[in-house]
């Protein structure tokens, strides 16, 4: 069965670059933060290199967030290396600030319900929170490109959750007011909400 919200992250151990040399990553060392995980589909392409640089640039908001990024693709960890020792002028990524873990076999792909039937990696994202819990999924098709900022509100939103006890509604951001999850706090919500409407 493939990973749901609300249920344990699907563990692995698997290689990655990690500052560009080979490691061994597994997602359980990672438990006392949270964990961002995002797959593309294939190296060496088009939205692909766009996501992994902005995540790779944004490593010190989610640091601030406590939270780890790993990335993870259908190639191997050679041709991650490869793709990393290319400049981005010339179709590379250059430096990665986060491990990216070579997904050869495609067992994390299909442990996280994201291997298409082309058999690479559909764009997904998977929050896991600190003690290894899914707490939010999402699935693009190929051509369609995820936001880091979106990733970083989310993770604010559960920082909120966590923090305050209160749920955060639409379009919930950083600072502002979020809503006592039963009756009274929803109507104490709408009330304030619809002043401002």
């Amino acid at each position: 069965m493939a990973v749901q919200v609300g249920q344990p992250a699907p563990d692995f151990t698997a290689t990655a670059v990690v500052n560009g040399q080979f490691e061994q990553v597994k997602l359980s060392s990672f438990r006392g933060q949270n964990v961002v995980l995002f797959f593309w589909p294939l190296d060496f392409t088009f939205v692909c290199p766009t996501e992994i640089v902005a995540f790779s640039d944004a490593v010190p908001k989610f640091a601030e967030r406590n939270t780890a990024v790993l990335g993870a693709s259908i190639d191997s960890h050679f041709t991650h290396l490869a793709w990393q020792n290319t400049p981005r002028t010339t179709g590379g990524l250059g430096k990665v600030a986060f491990p990216m873990i070579a997904d050869l076999t495609k067992e994390i792909s299909r442990n996280y319900g994201v291997l298409n039937d082309g058999g690479v990696a559909l764009r997904g994202l998977f929050l896991i929170d600190r003690n290894g819990i899914v707490r939010h999924m999402l699935v693009n098709d190929l051509p369609l490109g995820r936001s880091v900022e979106e990733a970083l509100r989310v993770l604010d939103a559960l920082a909120h959750f966590e923090q305050h006890g209160e749920v955060c509604p639409a379009n919930w951001r950083p600072g502002e007011k979020g809503m006592k999850p039963d009756p009274e706090g929803a109507r104490s919500f709408f009330a304030q909400w619809g002043a401002k409407a």
